[in-house]
């Protein structure tokens, strides 16, 4: 009788202790970050689980956790479920393993798609036209009937301005604002003339 209280104390000490580790509690989370997310249709899934969608922000980055906590030991694979529509592709890094402390340092890495920002140049005699888009500077030489910007990602707003007007002239910018679309920008015009 008394070796059977023995065995009984000895497996409700053995419980507490991993209880005391964190071993087969469930308190541990899986998680990381996000960069490239700027719009919806991110979705996760850890172990091909339940879904968890990433919101995205404004900078694109961002942090994630699963709801649900992990037991210590307990395997995780963090794949990508679904990807934004302006996203190339989005990849995990760091996203499998096994649980032995909290994991933070999964990395899901989005490339949004770029397109084309370009168009025609008319009238174009003088040297020293510069057009600017954001921090994009695009010199234009004299006598050119074409230019192009950096490429713009998708879904992003885009300004073409003149930076610097040309000797002798003036010129103006048609079709040249707007936001991104899913197709190459080809119909932004510079005009150029006499300066009066």
């Amino acid at each position: 009788m008394k070796s059977s209280y023995l065995r009984v104390g000895a497996a409700l000490a053995c419980a507490l202790a991993l209880t005391a580790c964190g071993g087969g509690d469930g308190d541990l989370v899986v998680g990381g970050s996000f960069s490239g997310v700027t719009k919806t249709g991110l979705v996760l899934t850890n172990n091909g689980g339940a879904d968890l969608v990433i919101a995205p922000t404004s900078t694109g980055s961002g942090t994630f956790y699963f709801p649900d906590l992990v037991e210590t030991d307990s395997s995780y694979n963090i794949q990508v479920k679904s990807s934004p529509s302006n996203a190339l592709e989005c990849k995990p890094f760091n996203n499998t393993g096994k649980v032995a402390f909290n994991i933070t340092t999964v990395a899901i890495v989005c490339t949004i798609k770029t397109h084309e920002l370009k168009g025609t140049v008319s009238g174009l005699t003088g040297a020293n036209l510069v057009l600017v888009n954001g921090s994009d500077r695009v010199p234009v030489a004299a006598g050119a009937t074409t230019f192009a910007m950096a490429k713009v990602n998708e879904d992003a707003p885009y300004g073409i301005a003149i930076l610097t007007q040309p000797d002798n002239q003036t010129c103006t910018v048609a079709n040249g604002t707007g936001v991104m679309g899913a197709n190459d920008i080809t119909n932004a015009a510079v005009t150029c003339g006499p300066r009066t």
